[in-house]
């Protein structure tokens, strides 16, 4: 299966702003780029690394400036996967599961409300990002066929706010957690800057 990968390359993760440095968003983003491109290419997929600008990477990459929703629509067509490229706890498995699972529309929600992952088999199917897409592609998608919804937590997560950090501190395994626990980034200590507290 194709599977677009939108991947902005100059100012990303703005919202870890208070966190992490201009310089460090950026490597801390393309490690979570590649640990969503190696489950990718595990599970089978064609990839097309969908960026804001040129990148050095060792993928096929188009470059389209547009803002996210026309850029997508710009490279959707039947039998097409999306997935974001700052989801760092996919696997294959998890994959395999949003591939297969039948559905002209298939979604994959994230825990604000987003799309994180989806798949269209349907030509007439469109994105609209932002502001809790993920009802809007669900409504959308049943005036034109069949929806199923992958519910995972892996898919779910995706890393925009400091507190999503101990979400990948806890359960990530790949670059993006290396790169993380690399910057000083501990389970406690990061939990304890953000005042959260476990019994």
């Amino acid at each position: 299966m194709r599977v677009v990968v939108p991947f902005a390359t100059n100012d990303p993760k703005t919202r870890l702003s208070d966190r992490l440095s201009p310089a460090e968003r950026r490597e801390f983003s393309r490690a979570m780029l590649e640990d969503v491109l190696e489950a990718i290419r595990g599970s089978g997929g064609e990839i097309e690394v969908l960026a804001t600008a040129p990148l050095d990477i060792d993928a096929p990459v188009t470059v389209d400036d547009r803002p996210l929703t026309d850029a997508v629509n710009a490279a959707l067509v039947p039998e097409t996967a999306v997935v974001m490229a700052d989801l760092p706890l996919i696997t294959v498995a998890v994959l395999e599961e949003l591939f297969e699972t039948p559905g002209d529309v298939v979604l994959a929600p994230g825990r604000g409300g987003g799309t994180n992952a989806l798949v269209s088999r349907q030509p007439d199917f469109r994105v609209d990002y932002h502001d809790g897409s993920f009802p809007k592609h669900r409504a959308s998608a049943a005036e034109l066929g069949s929806v199923a919804v992958v519910d995972s937590h892996r898919l779910a997560t995706d890393i925009d706010e400091p507190a999503d950090l101990v979400e990948l501190l806890i359960h990530g395994e790949g670059r993006a957690t290396d790169w993380l626990r690399d910057a000083g980034f501990e389970l406690a200590r990061t939990e304890s800057r953000l005042g959260i507290e476990r019994e």
